[in-house]
């Protein structure tokens, strides 16, 4: 497996269905400047899907609010992307999403990002990506886990508390609490205050 944190983001342009129920082109390098928390799902009218989209949905507003947006991508169609959200949550559907779904028929976009699994599904990838288009975080999960999306908030927490302060976020970080200036001095001071 490729580790893609350090290094820029694969690009792509691709068709997906926006939140208007629009089906457009999407390209992934139009979002320079914002966070982008882009995660890919195996497909459509599945099982544990339906309960990562519908979590990354109720999160949306949240992720905005810190400057980043949400991209799903699965090797289904745009066309079967518009019909399950369209298909009512309690008939296994996920309802009008708050982001876009990307089609990746040709599954390229899940190949370049190494989470291809046997040329036919892909792996639940998470990729957070900066405002540069940098892959900073990067987690694959089997196709039986599901991913906690309130760590993909805590991380992209963490990655913005650095930017703006220089110091670093140790095991367990959440926004609000102390981190570590990145010196051994740094390092020593916080162990002795929190290593209890």
């Amino acid at each position: 497996m490729s580790v893609l944190v350090t290094k820029a983001a694969p690009d792509f342009t691709a068709q997906a269905v926006m939140p208007d129920n629009q089906i457009k082109e999407l390209t992934l390098s139009s979002y320079r400047g914002k966070y982008v928390v882009l995660f890919f799902y195996p497909l459509d009218f599945t099982f544990v899907c339906p309960s990562e989209i519908l979590a990354f949905n109720k999160a949306v507003k949240t992720f905005e609010k810190k400057g980043a947006v949400v991209l799903g991508v699965s090797v289904d169609s745009q066309f079967s992307h518009f019909a399950w959200r369209q298909t009512p949550v309690e008939k296994g559907g996920i309802g009008e999403i708050a982001f876009p779904l990307v089609a990746d028929l040709d599954k390229k976009i899940a190949r370049d990002y190494d989470v291809l699994l046997n040329d036919a599904v892909a792996l639940r990838g998470l990729f957070l990506i900066d405002q540069k288009g940098i892959v900073r975080h990067q987690l694959v999960n089997d196709l039986p886990i599901g991913r906690n999306v309130e760590e993909a908030i805590r991380t992209l927490d963490a990655l913005k508390f650095h930017e703006e302060h220089g110091d670093v976020c140790p095991a367990n970080w959440k926004d609000g609490e102390e981190a570590m200036k990145p010196t051994a001095a740094g390092v020593a001071s916080y162990l002795a205050k929190h290593a209890k």
